[in-house]
């Protein structure tokens, strides 16, 4: 196939990229491909740690996708070797091994989610276990000998961990080698990860350089933060997006709850997330920039469940938005009216909804506001003291002038 221009790949390649090691090599690597016409190898490496993938995992798979949409070669490589050591990245404490049960059923899911942004029939998938499963004792003595324990402690978390003088197990010192053999095992041009992963990527680099072959380039991208963050100062401020915290974004999230759930992030996150996971044109982005935030939130938020539920279900949400917020006014929300998320996962009694997010004082007060007709959702009066809120986004009028947007998660 004929490759696009360097230029032109660089300038989506790099959009919301924070590391680049280094740039000149990977311009380099590009201008080869494209004269001789042969596609270059990127790797994308993850441990089945969990059987969810959420909004904040895509970040780095929707650049691989972008990768392969340029006609590269890309390579899922499953981590399910090394999810038996466990990445201690980030953590302060030893992260227990998963057993091989977990590790097979967390690897089928993965497999599942990542076709919803991956080309199915243009992926190759891999699993390190082919390769670190058959290195002897010998071979993993050769390779510690590549690499000095000076550098290993200056990861950002054992230097911590070190100081706080907290065990560092043995094993967890060869996770970053047994990542980086992977690179040598399939000779990949370029790398990606989170940059949570970028010593373990450079350690890749350096092993390609000790086995005698031309080092990968490295590309790392954001931490995306969770639902719940907020703007202060012109900063996307926030806890990164983690099932843990109760505030993601699921990939298999039914359409009405992700449509949802985008539009109560802030404005901010809002344009992270079209940089980060939209495939919109720097163009069309400008435009939507011009434009009211409410309508850019409905495009991202349509966009998305288009990708991962298809587009008649987006159209379907689209509309559904659209006739809750034009009902006679009676559902138009002010735009600083405050946004609530209660992620429980399943309907919300309204009573405990508006004792939680503060709406009324408590829920006997909230029984009596429901009891007395006080209280509209979605533009309908609401009398039902047992009434609950579905998952989704929804309009609420406490009284005659308080309002607020609550979703159900």
């Amino acid at each position: 196939m004929a490759f696009l221009p360097v230029d032109e790949q660089l300038e989506v390649i790099l959009r919301g990229a924070v590391d680049v090691e280094v740039q000149g090599e990977l311009r380099r690597k590009l201008e080869k491909s494209r004269a001789e016409n042969k596609p270059l190898s990127v790797k994308l490496g993850a441990d089945p740690t969990s059987p969810d993938l959420h909004l904040g995992h895509t970040v780095v798979l929707h650049k691989l996708r972008q990768f392969q949409d340029f006609g590269h070669r890309v390579v899922f490589l499953i981590g399910d070797f090394t999810a038996r050591i466990g990445d201690p990245t980030g953590k302060n404490a030893t992260r227990p091994p998963l057993t091989t049960d977990e590790i097979v059923a967390n690897a089928s899911t993965y497999k599942r989610q990542v076709f919803k942004i991956l080309d199915e029939s243009k992926t190759e998938i891999r699993f390190n276990s082919e390769w670190l499963g058959k290195l002897n004792f010998d071979d993993v003595i050769r390779l510690a000998a590549k690499y000095s324990v000076a550098r290993m402690i200056e990861r950002d978390d054992f230097a911590k961990r070190l100081a706080e003088q907290r065990p560092i197990s043995l094993h967890e010192l060869f996770y970053p080698l047994a990542q980086g053999y992977d690179s040598v095992a399939l000779q990949s041009d370029v790398e990606l990860g989170g940059t949570d992963q970028k010593f373990n990527l450079l350690v890749g680099r350096d092993l390609m350089r000790s086995y005698g072959q031309e080092p990968q380039c490295i590309l790392t991208m954001p931490i995306l933060e969770g639902i719940d963050a907020r703007e202060e100062d012109g900063q996307v401020v926030g806890a990164k997006m983690s099932k843990s915290l109760g505030n993601t974004i699921g990939v298999d999230d039914e359409p009405g709850t992700m449509f949802g759930k985008v539009m109560s992030v802030c404005d901010g996150l809002m344009w992270r997330m079209y940089t980060l996971l939209s495939n919109k044109t720097a163009t069309e982005l400008d435009a939507l920039k011009q434009g009211h935030p409410k309508v850019a939130k409905v495009e991202l938020a349509r966009e998305l469940v288009a990708r991962y539920h298809g587009g008649a279900a987006a159209a379907g949400e689209v509309q559904s938005f659209e006739r809750l917020h034009s009902r006679e006014g009676k559902a138009d929300v002010p735009d600083d009216a405050p946004v609530f998320t209660l992620a429980t996962g399943k309907p919300v009694a309204v009573v405990d909804a508006l004792a939680e997010t503060h709406l009324c004082e408590s829920k006997t007060k909230a029984r009596a506001l429901v009891a007395q007709g006080g209280l509209f959702v979605n533009g309908e009066r609401v009398q039902d003291v047992k009434f609950e809120l579905a998952p989704g986004t929804h309009a609420v009028r406490v009284g005659k002038k308080a309002w607020a947007r609550i979703t159900v998660a």
